[in-house]
């Protein structure tokens, strides 16, 4: 059995193109995962959503999972990344300026769904999970289980690690959010990260994604990056009007 992940599309429909091609050219998969973050940022949100809900009919209803994101959950409510108070004149700059870009981009993605493409974003669920035969059972969520903005990266403790997968069942736990790859043995799991298609931070250029091939009680993990054309997304943000777009420039140049 083999399980097909993807992560953190951001509205980057090229970067999405590309990993769909790659997985059918790596002989495809039998399931498919979509983890959360699949529109807001990009310059293509709405297109992104589209294609996502087109290949529902592609693999089967039974054969694909889709859950939220936190920047899905601020599209779709309004609300905005959990942070603290900030402590100084500075900062206090600062955080005008960022929650001001944040608000402007994230309406402006707002602006480019369809009443059904965000009523798609409202109703997905949070959480994906399956018994693999012979393996046993594989988690999936966006930061951690019940937490889309929750951070478990290759250098979180090990007991803070260990109790953000402390209430679930199973062997393999996989994520998305932080925005580059990770394989990681914890104390009773195996903790993965497939990175981000449309904005990773670790190999800017390249759309992350991860293949698990199960066969009997074991699994083999590939993690894959594939070059797509950086350029013609950015010059398609700047031509749409997306606000995001030095931003998302430089993340997509330098990570």
């Amino acid at each position: 059995m083999r399980l097909a992940v993807i992560s953190d599309i951001h509205g980057n429909l090229t970067a999405l193109e590309a990993v769909l091609a790659d997985l059918e050219a790596a002989g495809g998969a039998d399931q498919l995962w979509v983890l959360g973050d699949h529109a807001a940022f990009g310059p293509r949100p709405a297109e992104c959503v589209r294609r996502l809900q087109g290949l529902v009919e592609t693999w089967g209803e039974k054969n694909i999972g889709f859950i939220s994101g936190n920047t899905d959950r601020y599209v779709v409510t309004g609300a905005r990344p959990r942070s603290k108070p900030v402590d100084s004149e500075e900062k206090f700059a600062g955080l005008l300026k960022i929650r001001t870009q944040q608000d402007a981009d994230f309406a402006w993605c707002l602006a480019q769904l369809s009443f059904a493409e965000y009523d798609w974003l409202a109703k997905l669920r949070h959480n994906l999970d399956l018994e693999v035969p012979g393996y046993g059972w594989i988690i999936g969520y966006h930061g951690t289980p019940g937490d889309d903005e929750g951070m478990l990266t290759p250098d979180t403790p090990l007991e803070e690690a260990d109790d953000a997968l402390l209430d679930r069942e199973g062997q393999i736990g996989v994520g998305g959010h932080i925005h580059r790859q990770m394989d990681r043995q914890l104390t009773r799991w195996r903790a993965i990260n497939v990175g981000s298609v449309g904005l990773s931070f670790d190999m800017p250029g390249k759309a992350q994604y991860g293949l698990f091939t199960f066969e009997d009680d074991s699994v083999t993990v590939d993690l894959r990056a594939i070059p797509f054309d950086v350029e013609a997304v950015i010059a398609d943000m700047q031509q749409v009007g997306n606000p995001a777009y030095e931003w998302i420039a430089r993340r997509l140049q330098t990570g």
